[in-house]
């Protein structure tokens, strides 16, 4: 009888010092932080916690990705964190990323927080060669980088060499030309010069006004199958799906704009685009992975959501928050 009431007690006991905590560590991409969070959290609270730390309040273009089996994915607001296929270790690793990507950066974008995380990934999307950039341009972005980074160009005081360091153009760029290190920063820093009086979220801006439009921006790219079995590559932008040969992720074959797509509808791992005008033959087509189709479904429905929002009157907040910003930018005019 003891023996059972003993066992009773240590068994409660146990029960009570399971933890109630996890660690999770958030990689953006100029900070990691971590925190701890409780075992019935979602992943909203976890999400809203870190955009209370970053004081970003554009939060509609953000997630928290994490890779599971060599794919991504995001954790769903809606669900606890631990019950996301996440690793058992901890610290839980989430990255801190932009999941949608605004059709006109400068409209849209209205914090420096928001601006300045916008630049930071496409800017390593760039020099990691996941968007193509022609050399002229890849030089041009650098010397925005650089004036982002340094301030203006003052001979003085950024001499010969001061860029070695420096990752600011893509290998393929560099490959392409028999061009010293000493002669690629001369070309760059001819254009830095130029940039002169822009402070830093301007000279990020116009990095991202001249990154927007190259043709692999903001597209997510997924492997697919036609019909047929022919295999394709899908793309998912602000804009709508783009259907790709494998080879050339530059120029799609077909593309189905949000506006004149009548429904996509997903089955039994085949997706289905209706578009409105029905002339145009109906696409069906599907990835081999049943988690690659979730997010291709996630990716579709949230950029159309932002199209359909972006076509009406700002929302009080996104008012406000325009107001803030255009008075702090006046402010810092006067300043300097």
């Amino acid at each position: 009888m003891a023996g059972a009431i003993a066992s009773r007690m240590s068994f409660s006991s146990l029960k009570r010092k399971q933890p109630k905590t996890f660690t999770v560590r958030i990689a953006t991409m100029d900070a990691e932080m971590e925190f701890s969070c409780e075992v019935k959290w979602k992943g909203k609270d976890l999400f809203d916690l870190v955009c209370r730390t970053l004081g970003l309040r554009e939060t509609w273009f953000f997630g928290l990705q994490y890779t599971i089996k060599d794919t991504v994915a995001w954790l769903k607001m809606d669900k606890k964190v631990l019950d996301h296929d996440v690793p058992t270790e901890e610290p839980k690793t989430f990255h801190f990323l932009a999941k949608f990507y605004p059709e006109n950066a400068e409209e849209e974008l209205v914090q420096e927080i928001t601006q300045h995380l916008f630049f930071l990934q496409v800017k390593k999307q760039i020099l990691d060669e996941k968007i193509f950039c022609p050399p002229e341009a890849s030089v041009l972005l650098a010397s925005y980088a650089v004036q982002a980074k340094y301030g203006d160009y003052d001979p003085n005081v950024h001499k010969r060499g001061f860029l070695a360091q420096e990752e600011l153009l893509p290998k393929r760029v560099i490959n392409l030309y028999q061009m010293t290190p000493e002669m690629w920063e001369e070309r760059i820093t001819a254009w830095y010069a130029e940039h002169r009086g822009r402070a830093r979220d301007e000279a990020e801006m116009e990095y991202l006004k001249i990154a927007q439009d190259l043709e692999m921006y903001g597209v997510n790219y997924f492997a697919i199958r036609n019909k047929k079995g022919t295999e394709l590559l899908l793309g998912v932008d602000a804009l709508g799906l783009h259907i790709y040969d494998p080879d050339n992720r530059l120029t799609p074959k077909i593309s189905f704009p949000w506006n004149e797509i009548r429904n996509i509808s997903y089955s039994d791992k085949e997706f289905t685009i209706k578009p409105l005008d029905k002339k145009i033959d109906v696409f069906k087509f599907n990835s081999s992975k049943l988690r690659v189709n979730k997010l291709i479904l996630q990716l579709c429905i949230g950029n159309h959501d932002l199209f359909m929002r972006r076509r009406k009157a700002d929302s009080l907040e996104v008012q406000q928050m325009k107001a803030q910003a255009r008075e702090e930018k006046a402010r810092k005019q006067v300043s300097r």
